[in-house]
């Protein structure tokens, strides 16, 4: 497995980790868990399964670990991992602001250090979703898994990555600028990103021993704020610019 991506990554998002910072303390706050560039309320989305107390998490790709702290809150047992230390010192910060305490590791989603079997729900919200080869990190997010559990995933739709210019920062178009076919890998140049059509993932969900058992398509309201400008409220109202992906290990 070819590691260049995964360096590239670490470096863009040492840049990051600054910005992002500047929002974690807001996240590990809320009350209630929200979700992608709109912040779409959890009853919303379903990002959670019914009752999360006395689970076992893990999340990959974590980041700030806003995610597993709402987990905590909520009675799992989370560990977070993450290939960026800028961004893990935040996380270890934050817990300790909060008195939030769970495992954090640096390295790689796409063959973490925890054993076969050793988690009820495997998570992940613009982190390995994205940033991770979608044939390394969603075999090894079956691996974890004990049968019956739960993979969650929430990433850019396929439809905004397909209508999405070349340039990072300019702003989303309505019209189709790549090919659906063979599209997975996107370089940016300063980050790689990875994303499959509905069909495939489908395909690799079900062939990895998964079944699919939901895809939100997210819809925001035509004023919905955002600090994110490449990707506006009237576009994300009109056709769904994120999504989550809801299946369970057989």
């Amino acid at each position: 497995m070819s590691d260049s991506y995964v360096d590239q990554n670490r470096e863009a998002w040492t840049g990051y980790a600054a910005d992002f910072a500047a929002t974690a303390e807001r996240e590990w706050a809320a009350a209630d868990p929200v979700w992608g560039i709109f912040l779409v309320p959890e009853s919303e989305v379903g990002m959670f399964p019914p009752d999360v107390a006395e689970m076992d998490t893990i999340e990959l790709g974590c980041g700030t670990a806003y995610v597993s702290a709402w987990l905590a809150k909520r009675g799992a047992r989370p560990k977070g991992i993450d290939v960026t230390p800028a961004q893990l010192e935040t996380a270890r910060a934050l817990q300790d602001k909060f008195n939030i305490h769970f495992p954090l590791v640096e390295g790689n989603a796409e063959a973490t250090p925890f054993e076969d079997e050793s988690a009820d729900l495997v998570i992940s919200e613009y982190g390995a979703s994205i940033w991770c080869d979608p044939y390394e990190w969603i075999p090894e997010a079956h691996r974890l898994l004990r049968p019956g559990g739960y993979l969650r995933f929430y990433r850019g739709s396929f439809l905004a990555q397909l209508c999405s210019p070349t340039d990072p920062d300019a702003p989303i178009g309505t019209g189709l600028i790549r090919d659906q076919f063979g599209l997975c890998r996107i370089d940016w140049g300063d980050s790689v990103e990875f994303t499959l059509p509905h069909g495939e993932m489908m395909r690799l969900l079900i062939d990895t021993g998964f079944e699919v058992e939901g895809l939100v398509e997210i819809q925001v309201a035509a004023d919905a704020p955002t600090r994110y400008p490449y990707m506006t409220a009237a576009w994300a109202h009109r056709w769904p610019c994120e999504e989550a992906w809801k299946a369970r290990k057989r």
